[in-house]
């Protein structure tokens, strides 16, 4: 590793005047200062990571929040795709990244004991179960806080657009004349919520009536699931002509019961899906659906949560909102 010694004996100067270049003083000249800077780059040299924190009073470090249940969460694309913009985007920028949770070697602490004793800058939850006493320990806590898809009075958000894309999906079956629409939900969570409220609202707009015994539960990205409230929704004598899925994931649990019970999509059932994931796209038929703009909504994360170290004084608790993209696949059936 190149240091501030290797740098002063190739330009001959003093230490010390090389750490007073690279630190920006003004008892430099700006000639030798440019010089000094030019050959630092040139050697590679990085400042040490624990003297740069003791000049700037942060580590440069990141911490991410990422709670999943049943180790599937690194599985669902629309959390993977949105950490691998966030870390990309971080970097660019010079913070490192860690993961943060309770457990830690042979020890237990809590997740905000974890990221004091990483001492992160700032810290992104997503995924998971934001109930939970752990999260609102560390939303509580003094360190900088962004969450994704989920809404915290004192934190900031990065919100996908789901009420306006579910709103948007609702259109678009309306206008291939379908009336009789069943909804399966997911979690209760805020995004359900949303969605919800776009599928109420889309609805009202078309004068479309919603039968509340087409309205199902379910979860996010449980296929099994989806799948026996599938045969549930179509066992009945009166069916729909369009079922609203949980999510992409879990629309290929009642595209397999559609099918087991014999019915064809679309031509006898239409579905759209949420999500816009890769794997919607290579289904036969091709998935209609609603895509999240995950690099977008990575990339606002990682901007508000650096701003939020950087310029605490000039920053503030928000909700962002993102919006996706409907994408038109060949899962609905035109009745007009």
């Amino acid at each position: 590793m190149v240091s501030l010694k290797d740098i002063a004996q190739k330009c001959g100067v003093s230490v010390a005047t090389v750490s007073k270049a690279l630190n920006d003083h003004n008892d430099v000249s700006v000639a030798t200062k440019e010089r000094l800077v030019r050959v630092a780059k040139e050697m590679g040299y990085f400042p040490n990571s624990q003297a740069r924190a003791l000049k700037t009073n942060r580590t440069y470090n990141i911490g991410v929040m990422f709670s999943e249940e049943e180790g599937k969460g690194f599985s669902q694309e629309f959390f993977a795709r949105i950490l691998s913009y966030f870390k990309s985007y971080c970097e660019r920028q010079g913070y490192d990244i860690t993961f943060v949770s309770t457990g830690f070697g042979k020890h237990k602490m809590s997740t905000y004991e974890h990221c004091k004793y990483r001492n992160v800058d700032g810290i992104m939850i997503t995924s998971g179960d934001f109930t939970t006493s752990d999260v609102y320990e560390v939303i509580n806590g003094d360190i900088p806080v962004v969450t994704i898809d989920y809404i915290f009075d004192s934190t900031t958000a990065v919100m996908s657009s789901n009420e306006a894309g579910t709103e948007s999906l609702v259109d678009y079956v309306a206008k291939k004349g379908h009336k009789k629409i069943a909804y399966i939900q997911g979690g209760s969570t805020s995004v359900t919520k949303r969605r919800l409220a776009g599928f109420f609202k889309g609805c009202k707009k078309y004068g479309i009536e919603v039968n509340p015994e087409w309205i199902y539960k379910a979860d996010y990205h449980d296929v099994a699931l989806t799948y026996q409230v599938t045969k549930e929704i179509m066992s009945k004598d009166e069916k729909p002509t369009c079922i609203f899925m949980p999510d992409d994931y879990s629309a290929i649990g009642g595209i397999h019961a559609l099918n087991d019970m014999g019915f064809s999509v679309p031509n006898d059932v239409s579905i759209v899906g949420f999500d816009g994931i890769s794997y919607s796209q290579l289904m036969n038929p091709k998935l209609t659906t609603y895509a999240h703009d995950t690099k977008a909504m990575g990339k606002k994360a990682a901007e508000k949560l650096i701003s939020l170290i950087e310029q605490p004084e000039q920053s503030f608790a928000e909700e962002i909102i993102v919006d996706g993209k409907l994408l038109e696949g060949e899962s609905v059936a035109d009745l007009t």
